[in-house]
């Protein structure tokens, strides 16, 4: 077992809480969710007490603005959506101790009394300050219901709270050309009293937390932001918004003023401490103020500055709680080469995934883990999860495990050999496995949770080896007693792989220790037993039937996938396509003027030396015409013999190219920019006909 790992412990494990203004996709998971399940599945397989927490995060914005785009009131958004995604949590295995939601009594109560604590200490300062403000809307314009340049980067679609292409965090006011998202008006200042917390107060406390106590074991993109953040010097941050949703300032001239959403949400952790322990007859506060719990909260790369800035000197203000330990947070998932992005729906949501792929959790787990953007931001594409499940999860562990218990049920009736002679081959097999349990511990303890996967794929390739090596399936022909203990190590495998895949591959985990019959075992098998117990598995055990753990995936479900994204792309390039402005206003007796007709092309041929041109002959009903049209880069001149059209009949006649054009064709663009002809072509519809 791992020496950094002092046992037994208590943790506490706190992963974000998602924003209520949609559902959870692959980047929450890969970001968050997964590693921080990971990580608490682990603790408790050694023993830890371990309390894993999270909720969702109501107050934001971002759920007012769904809210009046929907033209719905935010209590229906969270509602549905909070049941969304707690229920999607459920279903994919994430072993959260209690789901809260901001919205709950307890968490009011918890952060309107860690507020009224830090006001009545003098924690705060009271600044009147100009703020942006919409005058059409009559409303202060908090966070992300202004829109304007990044000053970092340059990036135009900046909210007023956080730069979502750099990562910056911001203030409203940073923002060069500001607009309202609520009614596109250019905002004004106005001046409005707030209280802040003063941060440049605890500027020396975070130096020898962070920078000198975290130096080396916190991640690189961690502590740099951190060292940025304090080496830029720290000022006073708004704890309050000028807003309707949220909870209300609980303090004498709060009114109409209700608790910053980066003050009120991560004290959601604490609220949902709260209510676990409440359910389950524990007494909460060991878990936030005792000095030997291990605090680990588990965020993206855009909740730094919150979560190792701002919370903290929070929590050093209050005086009863203790800091986190670790931070690991990740980078951004990238889906099929583009950013994640909710608004435009270009994501993979997770209760959509559960409905396409039924009964395989794992395969979604694994890939995220193996391609985490720990270190850098990565890509998760269909074809690559594919890859992983049929290649890996199907090739190397499913094989094993099917050939292991195939073999066991044919050569022994599904009973575990009783072994003979260990050779030198099978004494390093088993000593070999014998030291994943530390390998892989030491990976999770260091937040590498990718190579902790490996490690465990690794295990599946050192039983394929050893069987591939030893070909039981040849020996039995000549030494029956020799398979016996060849099989037996192979067991001993499988067993240890139910164990120290769990926390990365809990279905199939479960359904493996069925197949092997854990549940008649004397002992449970632990993460320490696997490492020293001889004989995981003993001889005479009964397992059971083999089952296929994992399925391929064909090139046509893949397929599928990619059509949906292609889909969602083409309907945001259509929605993001600008719109010719519009012209002139002309009277009805200028419209009156033109003469459109239903014309049919009785000939067409390529204009000479002219790339883009056509000559068309098209009867009119009134004439046969000739009319130059710019269509040779879309149109063969054989595809449009016989097609109606529809003419612009009393143009005047203009010479192209040496050849009178006498009218136009009339043309638009569909979806995809392809040109297309304003088609009259329809049974009944006669050229000469007159279009009015």
């Amino acid at each position: 077992m791992s020496q950094n790992l002092q046992k037994p412990a208590r943790y506490t494990i706190t992963a974000a809480l998602p924003y209520t203004n949609g559902p959870i996709h692959i980047g929450h998971l890969a970001g968050v969710y997964v590693p921080a399940d990971i990580y608490a599945r682990y603790l408790r397989l050694n023993g830890n007490d371990v309390a894993f927490v999270c909720g969702s995060d109501e107050h934001g914005v971002a759920i007012s603005m769904k809210a009046k785009k929907e033209g719905v009131t935010p209590q229906n958004i969270i509602d549905k959506y909070h049941g969304i995604i707690k229920q999607s949590f459920e279903d994919f295995g994430i072993t959260f101790n209690n789901y809260s939601r901001t919205s709950a009594e307890v968490h009011h109560k918890t952060a309107s009394d860690f507020f009224v604590k830090l006001y009545e200490q003098g924690d705060f300062i009271e600044e009147t300050t100009e703020q942006l403000y919409d005058q059409e809307a009559q409303q202060f314009l908090a966070d992300r219901f202004v829109i304007g340049t990044c000053p970092k980067c340059g990036f135009e679609e900046a909210y007023g709270d956080q730069c979502e292409n750099c990562g910056s965090t911001l203030n409203a006011t940073d923002l060069i050309n500001p607009k309202s998202t609520i009614s596109g008006a250019v905002p004004s200042l106005k001046e409005t009293k707030h209280w802040f917390l003063p941060l440049d107060r605890y500027e020396d406390f975070l130096k020898k937390w962070i920078l000198e106590g975290h130096k080396n074991d916190w991640k690189p993109n961690v502590y740099g932001q951190c060292k940025s953040w304090i080496d830029d010097g720290l000022k006073p941050r708004a704890v309050t918004r000028d807003l309707d949703w949220g909870i209300p300032v609980p303090v004498e001239g709060g009114e109409g003023k209700v608790l910053y959403v980066w003050f009120d949400a991560p004290i959601g952790y604490i609220s949902s401490t709260k209510e676990w322990a409440a359910r389950e007859g524990k007494d909460w506060e060991p878990y936030w103020k005792a000095k030997d719990t291990k605090m680990v909260h588990f965020i993206g790369k855009d909740n730094i500055v919150f979560h190792c800035i701002i919370f903290p000197s929070m929590l050093k203000a209050h005086g009863d709680f203790i800091l986190p330990e670790n931070v690991p947070a990740n980078e951004f998932l990238n889906l099929e080469g583009n950013k994640l992005s909710t608004s435009k729906n270009w994501a993979v949501w997770l209760h959509e995934y559960l409905e396409d792929f039924p009964n395989m959790q794992d395969v979604l787990r694994y890939t995220l883990t193996a391609t985490a953007p720990e270190t850098k931001d990565n890509d998760f594409t269909w074809k690559d999860f594919q890859a992983r499940n049929n290649n890996e999860l199907v090739a190397i562990y499913g094989n094993f495990i099917n050939r292991v218990v195939v073999l066991t049920n044919k050569y022994y009736n599904g009973i575990v050999p009783t072994p003979g002679a260990f050779s030198e081959v099978d004494r390093e097999t088993l000593a070999e496995l014998k030291k994943y349990p530390e390998i892989i511990a030491n990976s999770i303890e260091r937040y590498r949770f990718r190579e902790a996967g490996q490690e465990v794929m690794n295990l599946s390739r050192l039983g394929n080896k050893y069987l591939a090596d030893e070909e039981p399936w040849k020996v039995i022909k000549q030494d029956e007693e020799r398979v016996k203990t060849i099989m037996f190590v192979a067991l001993q495998i499988a067993s240890a792989l139910a164990v120290l895949s769990e926390p990365f591959l809990p279905f199939t985990s479960a359904k493996l220790k069925t197949i092997l019959g854990f549940e008649t075992l004397d002992n449970t098998l632990s993460w320490e037993t696997v490492a020293h117990k001889e004989d995981l598995i003993p001889a005479g055990h009964q397992i059971r039937a083999a089952e296929l753990l994992f399925s391929k995936i064909e090139d046509e479900t893949i397929q599928a996938q990619l059509d949906k994204l292609e889909a969602t792309k083409k309907a945001n390039e259509t929605m993001n396509k600008e719109v010719s402005p519009q012209k002139d206003t002309i009277t009805f007796d200028d419209f009156s003027k033109l003469d459109m007709r239903v014309g049919t092309i009785i000939e067409a041929e390529k204009m000479p030396k002219a790339k883009k041109l056509l000559v068309l002959k098209v009867n009119t009903g009134l004439d046969v015409r000739t009319i130059v049209s710019g269509i040779a880069e879309s149109f063969s001149p054989e595809d449009i013999i016989g097609k109606k059209v529809t003419v612009l009949v009393n143009l005047a006649p203009r010479a192209l190219r040496g050849v009178d054009s006498e009218g136009m064709i009339l043309m638009t663009e569909n979806a995809d920019g392809k040109l297309v002809f304003v088609n009259p072509d329809e049974d009944g519809v006669e050229s000469g006909e007159t279009i009015n």
